[in-house]
Parts: structure tokens; C-alpha cells; sequence
């Protein structure tokens, strides 16, 4: 299998992970600000956990959620990528995903569109997936508005199984887009 170990776009760089991001990644995943969509922030201990699993799926596809940094600086903002849809929701768990998780300086400067598009590239053109699948709280209309200009279309509204009743963030959105 071809891997994708770097994606370059005009201003970013989505690429493998490095020791050096597991800091910046933990400080992005302990605000409260930037995971007001997610049930809770994570510990760093978590996030390690989670760029241990990011690079496990590198491993296994050749592809996964690239570390993201800004082309002209090397500043660490955030990943974009693919990832294995959970069984629980719609398109899993065969599905493939695409997301995202940028730091607060990053945001509005349409750096999540540019690189999901990079990673849909990956993903049509690249691996030759049939379909990709992203979802988010209804809440979440910044991610929904990414969704939509990166081409991706509503295709069903349901009540996250891991999110507790009466949870605002329950109520969830899934957008999909396919191969041409």
C-alpha cells in the first residue's frame, strides 16, 4: 500500500507526527474553548493515547489524521485527516471519516477547508475510497460549514450513543460525500 506520510497544500503541511507535537496537541485538546463540541477536554495522558492511535493507523492504512502545521512558519496547529469510522454511528463501521481539530489562533483563515480537501484528495484520488463520511454535534455549525464547502452533503441527524441523555451535544449530524 502507497502511504502518505506528507500532504503539502499552498499554505499547510499535514504530516506524520513528531515527539515535539505531543505538548502542543495536549494544550489544543485541554481547551475548553476548542472542544466546547466534545463531551470533555482530554488529560494529556489521554491525548498521548490518542497520537498513539493516529499513528497506529498510519501503520495499518498508509493514511490517517495528519499532524497540521502552517507551510511558511512550521507552527503547529491542529490535525486533518482519516480515520476509521466507530461502529456506533452512521457509516461505520466500515466508513471512513474525514476531520479535523484546529488551536483557536487558526481559526477563520479557512486552513480546515484547505486541508480537508487535501485529505479527500488523499482519499478519492490517493487510496481510491468509494465515500467519506464526517459528523459532528448539531451544534457544531463551524465544522458543519466546513463540511459543506468541501463538498459534503446532510445525510442523517441521530442521537450519539456515547453521549449521555439530556447532553446538548447529543443530538448529532453526519454528512457524506462519494467518489465521482
Amino acid at each position: 500500500m502507497r502511504g502518505f506520510d506528507v500532504v503539502a497544500t499552498d499554505r499547510l503541511v499535514m504530516r506524520r507526527w513528531r515527539e515535539a507535537d505531543r505538548g502542543p496537541f495536549a494544550a489544543l485538546n485541554g481547551d475548553p474553548q476548542t472542544l466546547a463540541f466534545f463531551p470533555s477536554t482530554l488529560t494529556r495522558a489521554e491525548s498521548d493515547a490518542y497520537v498513539d492511535r493516529i499513528e497506529e493507523g498510519f501503520v495499518e492504512r498508509g493514511y490517517g489524521l495528519w499532524a497540521l502545521e502552517v507551510a511558511e512558519t512550521g507552527e503547529f496547529i491542529g490535525f486533518t485527516g482519516l480515520a476509521s469510522m466507530p461502529a456506533d454511528v452512521p457509516g461505520g463501521p466500515a466508513g471512513t471519516e474525514i476531520g479535523w481539530r484546529l488551536v483557536r489562533n487558526a481559526w477563520h483563515r479557512g486552513y480546515a477547508t484547505e486541508a480537508a480537501r487535501a485529505a479527500l484528495g488523499v482519499a478519492f484520488e490517493g487510496v481510491g475510497l468509494p465515500e467519506i463520511w464526517s459528523y459532528t454535534a448539531v451544534l457544531n455549525a463551524p465544522s458543519q460549514a466546513v463540511m459543506r464547502r468541501i463538498g459534503m452533503t446532510e445525510a442523517v441527524r441521530f442521537p450519539h450513543p456515547r453521549i449521555p441523555e439530556g447532553n446538548p451535544l447529543k443530538p448529532h449530524v453526519a454528512y457524506h460525500i462519494a467518489r465521482l
